[in-house]
């Protein structure tokens, strides 16, 4: 017998059943309550409410758990590449040698972006934010790509997921070398797809450019580690902007612009930014450790616990390793660096941080990564993006797939109840 819900309202009982997943979640469905009892829910940021089912990552914040589409993190981070995973984010299953090689050569041979959408992005200011930059070029590709109603939607749909995935690091790398006062690298197609990133970032056309193995493999780790979370607010975003029937481009072009915001993707930028000032005000990390365990300082330690992992970040032990292997295959003599390691061992060893499972997440080390290898930190959203790309792919197919309804959140009016209408001369 399935179980169920019940709920006294008025004097009168309701039953709703409960819905349980493939690794024990349960849910109560509440789909009718509104008709049944003309009631609806309230929950502030959603924070419990289960907007949809979904077969791609499974999270569990109170034991760690990070899995995709049933493979454990940290096994996908030792044993695949990037685009491993988002062939198994994107169509359910791992590919086989003939799959992954079909996949990678599609995506390098879209990787040139047409050169009229040059002309759009050099109209922006050289200090346009990169993020605005991209969110602003990628719903620009629905207006280069349209969908051909001729063609089966299927194939359609492929082709626009192979676009995505081969021309957002491109695009994001013109934001850098415009900075920069550099001229935009090409593609190089013999290149794997971080280091083929990697060298349109770095290479300048008066030396040759050779990609670090190990800078690449911390990279490819990175980008694993953020291909999707589950429903946080980008990937909501981009479901409920695609449950209109919104086109791929207009989706996940609202899912950048809802990373770009701090509380969100800008997490790894804060690391960088406290550290920084941690540096100006004399480099004094014991002083800034003392700030945080004291409630009444206001300071707060950016890159350490979780909203989500209540006792650790599993990508965090993942990262870490590479975070080492960058720092000490580069041999960078960086203060701020300096000031991070010392902030992370405190964190790793003091009784209170430990107590309070504040251990450094995945924001703190990615920061660091970043930061040793040169990317600005108006760039690391943008790089979060490229590692999210693939799961926001797969969420907005599934819900196409699926399909869900359009999105259609409820609300409990608070304002001025009904009035006559005042004409002006007598307000």
């Amino acid at each position: 017998m399935s179980q169920i819900a019940e709920l006294t309202l008025e004097g009168k009982t309701y039953q709703f059943p409960i819905v349980e997943g493939s690794e024990q979640e349960k849910a109560i469905d509440i789909a009718k309550l509104r008709d049944q009892t003309g009631y609806i829910t309230i929950d502030a940021g959603y924070k419990n409410t289960g907007a949809t089912k979904s077969a791609i990552t499974f999270l569990d914040g109170e034991e760690g758990v990070l899995n995709y589409r049933g493979y454990s993190i940290e096994e996908l981070a030792e044993k695949s590449s990037f685009l491993e995973v988002s062939y198994l984010l994107i169509y359910g299953e791992l590919p086989t040698t003939q799959q992954l090689a079909d996949f990678e050569y599609e995506i390098k041979t879209h990787t040139l972006v047409n050169e009229d959408m040059r002309k759009i992005f050099e109209g922006f200011p050289v200090n346009a934010h990169p993020m605005g930059v991209l969110s602003s070029l990628v719903s620009a590709m629905s207006a280069f790509y349209p969908e051909n109603a001729d063609q089966d939607p299927e194939e359609v749909t492929q082709l626009h997921i192979i676009r995505l995935l081969a021309k957002l690091p491109t695009i994001a790398t013109w934001s850098y070398k415009k900075s920069q006062g550099h001229p935009v690298n090409y593609p190089k197609n013999d290149l794997d797809y971080c280091s083929n990133f990697l060298n349109m970032m770095f290479s300048l056309p008066v030396a040759n450019y050779e990609v670090d193995p190990v800078v690449s493999a911390a990279l490819n780790k990175l980008l694993i580690l953020h291909a999707d979370h589950e429903q946080n607010c980008s990937t909501s975003t981009v479901r409920l902007v695609g449950s209109s029937h919104a086109n791929i481009y207009s989706s996940i072009s609202s899912g950048i612009s809802a990373l770009w915001g701090p509380l969100h993707g800008g997490a790894n930028q804060e690391v960088i930014e406290m550290l920084e000032a941690i540096r100006q005000d004399g480099g004094d990390t014991q002083k800034y450790i003392d700030m945080a365990k004291d409630k009444t300082s206001g300071f707060r330690l950016f890159g350490f616990g979780h909203r989500v992992y209540k006792n650790f970040d599993p990508r965090a032990r993942i990262i870490k390793k590479a975070a080492d292997d960058v720092l000490n295959k580069l041999g960078i003599n960086d203060p701020v660096l300096e000031i991070a390691q010392q902030l992370e061992k405190a964190a790793l060893e003091d009784e209170y941080f430990v107590s309070r499972k504040l251990y450094p997440n995945v924001d703190f080390y990615s920061g660091i990564i970043y930061r040793a290898l040169g990317i600005p930190t108006n760039m690391f959203t943008v790089m979060f993006a490229i590692g999210r790309l693939p799961g926001w792919i797969a969420q907005w197919k599934e819900m196409r797939t699926n399909k869900e309804p359009i999105g259609r959140p409820r609300q409990v009016y608070t304002g001025a109840p009904k009035r006559a209408f005042i004409p002006i001369n007598e307000r």
